[in-house]
């Protein structure tokens, strides 16, 4: 009878602690998802280290450092930009 009673307290204690696995697992992945639900402030990779303030260029949006004005594009907004402008500036440049 006490290889029974050691059996049943071994799968207590693996009930348990595996119980405790999975709520650990749970608390993680909450935490992971408000990690990436928050918005994460881009900074200007030229060294005055300041950060972007998105601005609406002709329904786009560019994005603006506070510190030194240089404009950061983002995928497709320069083609988008250039097909906009036909005789304009920038597509004059590029094309």
């Amino acid at each position: 009878m006490s290889d029974a009673m050691e059996e049943r307290g071994q799968a207590l204690e693996n009930e348990y602690f595996h119980r405790k696995n999975q709520e650990l697992i749970e608390k993680m992945k909450e935490k992971l998802t408000a990690e990436q639900c928050q918005p994460v402030a881009r900074r200007c990779p030229k060294e005055c280290d300041g950060s972007f303030v998105e601005v609406d260029y002709e329904n786009i949006k560019i994005d603006i450092c506070e510190t030194c004005g240089g404009a950061w594009l983002d995928a497709g907004e320069l083609e988008a930009l250039t097909k906009k402008e036909n005789q304009g500036w920038l597509s004059r440049l590029l094309g």
